[in-house]
């Protein structure tokens, strides 16, 4: 079998979030782990510890929706399915999670496009094989070659509303991108509001799901090295009591 990493890393100073929502990580390295070493037991002298080392140890501050994550219904609204509650990460189905994985090649389309469904189909039927339900759908956008750089959150296409009820009409329940937002680039996003004054084009992809049950990625990474279809997508979330979202190592296995 042979994996491939989807996920990208949380680290410091990578221009992956919008300013004051990237995580922050406090290294507590071997020697400093000692002096905490000796507070657990009293009387220990760390030259008696192999090495003289205590432990590592690292302390986290960050959103649910830092790194490779997978968005919840709660993220969307308070409901889901027309009116059901809806689900939080720890009530998503792990059955879920686990499934063949088509890739969808939409990096030919423009930063900032609000991709419809006609041109998902279109992706689709260049795979050469039929969606099916319970499908992962990953988008490889423009935004993946662009990770890391300060232009990442420009980067890519949205998927729209009228394409999140197309996949989920084909019985889609998880997808996913490797850019910042399943929607397009926000910037984008609020000019043409401005310009048209339509509040509907606002998150438009991510509050279609309110009308069915769906879920999706967000910061894939390396889906370039993916076939279109012939493997199987490991996402599964860490269990966040009624978070809106939780971190995965989402994983491609062929």
């Amino acid at each position: 079998m042979k994996i491939i990493d989807l996920s990208v890393a949380i680290e410091n100073d990578v221009p992956a979030d919008p300013p004051g929502l990237g995580p922050r990580i406090t290294y507590t390295n071997h020697a400093e782990g000692a002096a905490e070493m000796l507070r657990f037991f009293p009387g220990l002298d760390i030259k008696d510890i192999p090495g003289g080392e205590g432990w590592a140890v690292e302390q986290l501050s960050l959103t649910a929706h830092a790194g490779t994550h997978l968005d919840a219904p709660w993220h969307f609204a308070s409901t889901m399915n027309n009116g059901e509650r809806a689900w939080t990460i720890d009530e998503v189905p792990l059955e879920w999670c686990i499934g063949p994985g088509v890739k969808l090649d939409l990096r030919h389309l423009p930063d900032a496009h609000v991709a419809s469904a006609a041109e998902l189909q279109a992706a689709v039927t260049a795979t050469g094989r039929d969606l099916q339900p319970f499908d992962i759908v990953l988008i490889n956008t423009a935004a993946g070659a662009a990770y890391g750089r300060p232009d990442y959150l420009g980067r890519g296409c949205g998927i729209g509303r009228e394409a999140t009820h197309w996949l989920m009409s084909q019985g889609i329940r998880i997808a996913g991108t490797d850019a910042w937002s399943w929607d397009a680039p926000f910037p984008a996003t609020a000019k043409r509001f401005a310009e048209s004054g339509d509040a509907s084009l606002v998150w438009e992809g991510h509050k279609a799901a309110r009308e069915g049950i769906f879920m999706h990625m967000e910061k894939l990474t390396r889906l370039e090295d993916l076939p279109p279809t012939g493997f199987t997508i490991s996402c599964l979330p860490v269990k966040i009591k009624g978070g809106s979202a939780g971190w995965c190592r989402a994983v491609a296995l062929l």
